[in-house]
């Protein structure tokens, strides 16, 4: 019987939980056959803090998937995030034996073991090891190794890996569903395949996936994954900053940065005014447009210093161009 080529994918975010099914095509495309969204409860900055309610957010997401793309899920691939995912570049070198002169494939595995022979930390977990390049005798070679002369093959991978109680507090959170899990992903990394082509790979390129409550990036520099991680600064952070100012709740605060707040406050009239609603659509005052856009444009260059900072010490000297450029 042939594998199914429908796939679900599960996000449990700081704000939302997703769930979406995706049929593959015979040439590779992906058909999106239902998405289902929750509000994320019982959640905080990726990680979860309460099972019962997170279960319930969890699902209210998936029946709302599973209506939406009439399919059943059973298994999900999972995707994970959280500050205390940390990432490396890591090298191996294998020696052929003397009497053997061309690579085979025995030799890719004993170079990719020793490439990926890494200490992290006891109560750590490898979630992903990616290879970033092969190099045959000093000369960076990335396709047909098999077969080619060589004296000493050069392995460099990225290696991804978290706390193993929180990568399975999430699994545990599915499974009681109860659902499978058929594989986690880092979720930078899934968003990457999305968004990124081969030429914006090639050229350099940063992405940032900005959640709730962190902002996870990966980095692309020739093509290869040069790094990876999780910082703990999200949307939420500006809402908490527009809370405080005007002194309202939450909720409210959230409403107005996502329906009326920018980044840009130069251009604003002065003294144009924002009405501000309650939960039943009552009105209970106003807030200057000019004085909202301005607390979220601080907001936004706060999390860029702090997001530099953080990057700064696990990734290369190109990285911070490529953050100064998109900020």
């Amino acid at each position: 019987m042939a594998k199914s080529t429908i796939y679900a994918g599960l996000e449990i975010g700081t704000s939302k939980i997703c769930v979406v099914v995706g049929e593959v095509k015979k040439d590779g495309a992906i058909k999106i056959l239902g998405v289902g969204q929750a509000p994320a409860r019982g959640i905080r900055k990726g990680e979860i803090t309460d099972f019962d309610i997170a279960q319930t957010c969890l699902n209210d997401a998936l029946l709302r998937a599973e209506d939406r793309s009439d399919v059943m899920i059973r298994n999900v691939f999972l995707g994970v995030s959280g500050t205390h995912i940390e990432s490396l570049n890591h090298a191996g070198v294998y020696r052929l034996p003397s009497d053997q002169n061309t690579i085979t494939e025995d030799d890719l595995e004993d170079v990719r073991e020793i490439a990926c022979n890494v200490d992290i930390a006891q109560n750590h977990v490898f979630l992903h090891r990616i290879a970033r390049k092969y190099s045959v005798d000093g000369q960076e070679q990335v396709r047909s190794l098999i077969g080619r002369p060589a004296e000493k093959l050069e392995a460099e991978f990225h290696i991804i890996h978290g706390v193993r109680s929180r990568v399975q507090n999430s699994i545990r959170l599915v499974r009681q569903i109860p659902l499978e899990v058929e594989d986690v992903v880092f979720l930078p990394l899934a968003a990457a395949q999305v968004v990124l082509n081969k030429e914006a790979k090639q050229h350099g390129a940063l992405m940032i996936d900005f959640g709730g409550g962190t902002a996870d990036y990966v980095l692309y520099i020739d093509g290869m994954l040069t790094a990876s991680g999780c910082v703990p600064l999200g949307g939420d952070h500006i809402t908490n900053d527009i809370s405080l100012c005007f002194q309202i709740p939450h909720g409210r605060a959230e409403r107005l940065k996502v329906e009326e707040g920018s980044a840009v406050y130069e251009d604003v009239a002065p003294g144009e005014m924002i009405r501000v609603e309650d939960e039943n659509g009552m009105f209970v005052g106003e807030v200057e447009r000019a004085l909202l856009n301005e607390v979220i444009s601080c907001a936004r260059r706060r999390f860029w210093v702090r997001f530099v900072t953080a990057v700064r010490s696990t990734s290369a000297a190109l990285a911070l161009g490529c953050i100064s450029q998109v900020a």
